[in-house]
């Protein structure tokens, strides 16, 4: 297997990308996708897309991830698209397993949609109340288990 990565999103987090950028970023380039567009696609899906706190970043980084390893890309081809949203969602009911809920405002106790789409600032006070390093590991490490050790494995 290629060298594990979890510390790598868990790194990406801490310096400031977002969740989502984190995840996808740290894999992107495994699967076909150069650094700096992995970054620029995930940025819309951190905060639970867009700091509306629905889907978890992560998960939704994913999915993503999920669809560059081998998605579909034909329109009619029904069994590649039901393989894709099968994995989307064993990966999905693995990281509710591990956490309790795949929805951002549930993993972090907020009520409802953020008013404001401004992100906090980063400070350790922010690192300190927020758990997400952690929903960043779990999703990195679901990626590994099931997406690079099935797919990278494969084309070997």
């Amino acid at each position: 297997m290629t060298e594990s990565r979890v510390e790598e999103a868990v790194r990406l987090f801490e310096s400031g990308f977002n969740c989502a950028q984190s995840v996808f970023a740290a894999y992107a380039d495994i699967f076909g996708m150069d650094k700096e567009a992995a970054l620029k696609l995930a940025s819309p899906m951190g905060a639970g897309m867009g700091r509306m706190r629905e889907v978890c970043g992560t998960v939704s980084a994913m999915a993503l991830l999920s669809g560059l390893a081998d998605g579909n890309s034909n329109p009619e081809d029904d069994v590649k698209k039901t393989e894709v949203y099968q994995r989307v969602r064993d990966m999905s009911d693995e990281f509710a397993a591990a956490n309790g809920s795949i929805i951002c405002r549930e993993l972090l106790g907020i009520l409802g949609r953020e008013k404001s789409a401004r992100p906090g600032k980063r400070t350790e006070e922010y690192y300190a109340k927020r758990p997400c390093a952690k929903f960043v590991r779990c999703a990195a490490e679901i990626v590994e288990k099931t997406l690079v050790k099935e797919f990278v494995q494969e084309k070997s």
